[in-house]
C-alpha cells in the first residue's frame, strides 16, 4: 500500500444491495433490555432516517453498527448485524477498523483544539499519510464535499473551535469523510445549528450518498421526509419496556401510506 492510500474494505456492494443487514437483534444495558427483536436491512447508496419520540432506541441502535455501546460497562448485544455480510461483532473483528469504515457524526459538533487543517489530516496521518501535497488534497476535497471549502480555504490555519457551531459541525463532518468511510452515522447532526448550515448538511448528504451510506437519526419529521430515502420508525409502547421497530418502509411509502396506526399517529403529531 502506498504510503498516500487509505485503505477501503475489500468489499463492496451493488446500489440498492444491503450494506447492513440486522436480524433478530436485541440490546441490553446491563439487566435493562432496551431494544428488542430487531430486523432491518441499510440500502447501499441511500440514506435511511430513523425517527421516533425521544427514549426510544434511535441512537443506541445506531450506535450498535460502530460497537461505539461496547464502550459503556455492562452493554450487551444479542443477534446479527453483518456490514457488507461480515459479522461486525465475530471474534476479531477489529472495533477501531470498524470505526474507521463506519464514522459518526454527534449531536454537538466535537473539534480537536487544533487547525482546521490539522482537524481534516489527523486521521489520514494517522493512517500513514505523510506526503503534504496528497494531504493538501484530502484537506481540500473533504472540506468541498462537507460544503466548508470556501468558508474556510483562506484560514486554514485557525482553530477549528473558532468556527460557529454549524461550521464546526461541517469540519466534523469534512475530517470523517477524510479517512473515505463505507457508511455515515448521524446522531441528530442538525439540532443544534443555524439553518444554514442544516441546509449545507442536507445537500451534501445528497451529494455523497452514492459514495458512502447515511443514516440519520432525526426528531424532525419534515427534513427525515426531505432527505431520505428509506425510514425506520422506532417506538417504546410502555415506559420500562424494550423499544421495537415498528414500520420501515421507502420514505414515500412511509409518510404517505404507512401501514401501522401507530407510526400514522407519530407522523401526523399524534404523539411523541
Amino acid at each position: 500500500m502506498a504510503e498516500h492510500d487509505i485503505q477501503t474494505s475489500p468489499f463492496s456492494s451493488p446500489e440498492g444491495a444491503d450494506k447492513i443487514l440486522v436480524k433478530d437483534l436485541d440490546f441490553y444495558y446491563g439487566d435493562f433490555q432496551a431494544l428488542t427483536d430487531i430486523n432491518v436491512s441499510i440500502k447501499q447508496g441511500a440514506v435511511t432516517a430513523f425517527i421516533g419520540p425521544s427514549g426510544c432506541g434511535k441512537s443506541t441502535f445506531l450506535r450498535c453498527f460502530n460497537r461505539m455501546n461496547d464502550l459503556i460497562l455492562g452493554t450487551k448485544a444479542d443477534g446479527l448485524v453483518t456490514l457488507d455480510g461480515q459479522d461486525i461483532y465475530a471474534p476479531g473483528v477489529d472495533p477501531v477498523d470498524l470505526r474507521r469504515r463506519i464514522g459518526m457524526i454527534f449531536q454537538q459538533p466535537n473539534p480537536f483544539p487544533m487547525s482546521i487543517y490539522d482537524n481534516v489530516a489527523f486521521g489520514p496521518r494517522l493512517h500513514g499519510v505523510k506526503s503534504k501535497a496528497k494531504l493538501d488534497e484530502i484537506v481540500e476535497s473533504s472540506l468541498e464535499k462537507a460544503n466548508l471549502w470556501k468558508e474556510v480555504k483562506d484560514i486554514l490555519d485557525r482553530n477549528g473551535l473558532a468556527l460557529s457551531g454549524g461550521q464546526q459541525q461541517r469540519l466534523c463532518i469534512a475530517r470523517v469523510l477524510a479517512v473515505r468511510p463505507e457508511v455515515l452515522l448521524m446522531d441528530e447532526p442538525c439540532s443544534a445549528i443555524d439553518p444554514t448550515s442544516v441546509q449545507k448538511i442536507e445537500d451534501l448528504m445528497a451529494e455523497i450518498k452514492d459514495e458512502v451510506t447515511i443514516i440519520i437519526v432525526t426528531h424532525n419529521m419534515q427534513q427525515a421526509a426531505r432527505v431520505s430515502d428509506y425510514t425506520a420508525f422506532f417506538l417504546q409502547e410502555v415506559a420500562g419496556e424494550p423499544a421495537e421497530l415498528v414500520e420501515y418502509d421507502r420514505t414515500a411509502n412511509l409518510f404517505t401510506s404507512p401501514s401501522d396506526k401507530r407510526t400514522e399517529d407519530y407522523i401526523t403529531g399524534r404523539f411523541g
